[in-house]
């Protein structure tokens, strides 16, 4: 009976103090070696990045990574519809993707987008990289570009030293490296078909739409910077879009080339339109407003700020001819001018595809042509019509005659009377003549050529 009591003692000292411990370390050292995609993260975050690719879109992108990675998501998908890019500022959003916390798939969609530059550079650096159908990355110019005051030696280092980079990125997610060196050093454009038939391919998913991606990423395996591994489950996983701010949406508009160059313009119509019909500075102060909003936009993008310079020449010429006799010749000059400096006021080595729209250039110079048009007429109208106050307003206008002239005497016009002399013979009380000059207060008037004139 004794032995029983000490086998039961012992058998609940066993298990109370040593196996519940064991047990309790085991689940914890399982925990924290599972990844974290086993444990189940959060919802699909999804971010679009639409129109040029600047630093007011690093921002955003910015912000949406600290939102993903605080609240745990699974992943981040980037959906890239971009028109063109900085490069500089492709290149900093491509390292933010390298080292963030959460995985990242860059998706290049909807069908017919041509990511360029910035595709080349943030595929690259994605966790996954995926493509819808008929889209395309890179560009036909070097993806990578230096002051031209380098040395040959110099630029093959730099370029070099970006090649290994991206090299050791597409290495790192079991991607082909193929193109980089094309890429870097001449240019090269590659759609989803070429690149996902590369071996290893380019980008690891084409996917026609959001839902497809979801399917195709789930069970990837995904490591980070950090070394940690994820299982990506996106099946039936909740996506959850990150809408932007209103200061996001301004900044991004105003950062369009073709929306700059537009409010740009416009500024100079409103200080033109102030120039042609004063308004107490209204137009003026609109003038300012739009010009610093395009300011705005302008600093985002690389500007040949000689262009710059050149629009705004450009209005110089076109409101000086209001104070002209050119006939038109020094608008016509103006309007060649603005379209020079359009066409060329963005560098495309430094931000391939990013340039103002060949149609807003053509509406811009036609409506400022037609608006010139306007303004040298009522400019001409003007210094062609007879002064309509003080004496010179008289000249032209028909008096009576109140004294008879032989050749002096007096006329009544504009309710006042006057001493007018006749330049063609005496002329009798009550007959009307037309007024020809004012000198030092006195008329000099011509006698009416037919009588039907005297009855108008």
């Amino acid at each position: 009976m004794r032995h029983h009591i000490l086998v039961s003692i012992f058998y609940h000292m066993f298990y109370s103090r040593l196996l519940v411990p064991l047990l309790m370390l085991f689940m914890l050292a399982w925990l924290a070696l599972t990844p974290a995609a086993a444990q189940g993260r959060g919802s699909v975050y999804l971010l679009d990045v639409e129109g040029v690719l600047t630093r007011y879109s690093v921002g955003v992108v910015e912000r949406a990574l600290h939102n993903a990675e605080t609240s745990g998501a699974e992943a981040l998908i980037v959906r890239l519809t971009v028109e063109g890019s900085v490069l500089q500022d492709a290149r900093r959003l491509a390292d933010m993707f390298v080292a963030a916390e959460v995985p990242v798939v860059v998706y290049v969609a909807p069908a017919g987008t041509r990511s360029g530059a910035g595709g080349a550079w943030l595929l690259n650096a994605a966790h996954i990289a995926a493509m819808a159908p008929n889209t395309s990355f890179g560009v036909t110019t070097p993806l990578v570009q230096f002051g031209s005051d380098l040395s040959d030696d110099t630029l093959e280092l730099l370029r070099g030293e970006v090649a290994t980079l991206m090299k050791e990125r597409a290495q790192a997610r079991g991607r082909s490296e193929a193109w980089i060196a094309d890429a870097i050093r001449e240019g090269a454009v590659l759609n989803n078909e070429q690149a996902s038939a590369l071996n290893p391919p380019a980008v690891e998913l084409v996917a026609r739409d959001l839902d497809e991606l979801l399917t195709l990423l789930e069970g990837r395996l995904v490591t980070l910077e950090d070394g940690n591994e994820y299982t990506l489950r996106t099946l039936g996983r909740d996506v959850e879009r990150i809408p932007l701010t209103l200061w996001e949406l301004i900044l991004l508009t105003l950062a369009n080339p073709t929306i700059a160059f537009m409010l740009l313009v416009m500024a100079g119509i409103a200080v033109y339109a102030e120039l042609l019909s004063p308004t107490l500075g209204a137009l003026a102060g609109l003038g300012v407003v739009l010009f610093i909003l395009a300011l705005i936009g302008l600093i985002a993008l690389p500007v040949r700020w000689l262009a710059v310079l050149g629009i705004i020449l450009a209005f110089g010429l076109v409101a000086a001819d209001l104070f002209l006799p050119s006939n038109g010749l020094v608008t016509l000059i103006g309007l060649v001018v603005l379209v020079v400096s359009a066409m060329t006021m963005f560098d495309g080595t430094q931000a391939p595809g990013v340039a103002v729209a060949l149609w807003a250039v053509m509406v811009v110079t036609a409506m400022i042509a037609a608006f010139a048009l306007v303004g040298i007429y009522l400019a001409f109208r003007s210094r062609n019509s007879p002064i309509a106050t003080g004496q010179e307003g008289l000249v032209g206008r028909m008096a009576e005659v109140r004294k008879r002239l032989e050749p002096e005497g007096m006329v009544f016009v504009e309710g006042a009377l006057w001493r007018a002399v006749s330049e063609d013979g005496d002329v009798e009380v009550g007959e009307f003549v037309r007024i020809t000059g004012v000198y030092e207060l006195r008329l000099t008037v011509r006698r009416l050529a037919a009588p039907a004139e005297a009855q108008a």
